[in-house]
């Protein structure tokens, strides 16, 4: 049976394989914990339920990885006192396009590896915001 991992990739192209499978290495080296899951069709690790002050809840995962048309995304489910997690990172990864909870780039390459792959591995462990 293919791995949900497979199966995403699946249906990319070969450029877009390769980074994102690089994604996964990443993933499972900074966080070996977390289990990869499907959510809105995207390749999740670290399936968690929310649920907001005001009520709002739902499911996703600690990190999500979502190839799109013109960059990749890492959605980072985080936080802690110092605000979220990839807003923390954007000095380490001054090549990327950051919000609040994700990280945007066109190739895998033109970030600092450590820098990433630390800040994955403190998005397997952080509270989820509420």
């Amino acid at each position: 049976m293919a791995s949900l991992v497979d199966q995403y990739v699946a249906g990319l192209d070969d450029a877009r394989k390769a980074e994102v499978l690089a994604i996964d290495k990443l993933v499972r080296e900074a966080a070996p914990e977390l289990e990869p899951a499907m959510t809105s069709g995207m390749l999740g690790y670290g399936p968690v339920h929310y649920r907001y002050a005001t009520g709002h809840e739902g499911d996703t995962c600690r990190i999500v990885v979502a190839s799109r048309k013109n960059y990749i995304s890492i959605y980072v489910c985080g936080g802690d006192e110092n605000g979220y997690l990839a807003e923390q990172f954007k000095s380490k990864l001054p090549r990327a396009d950051i919000g609040k909870g994700c990280v945007r780039f066109k190739r895998l390459g033109d970030l600092d590896a450590e820098a990433l792959k630390e800040l994955l591995g403190k998005a397997a462990v952080c509270a989820i915001p509420s």
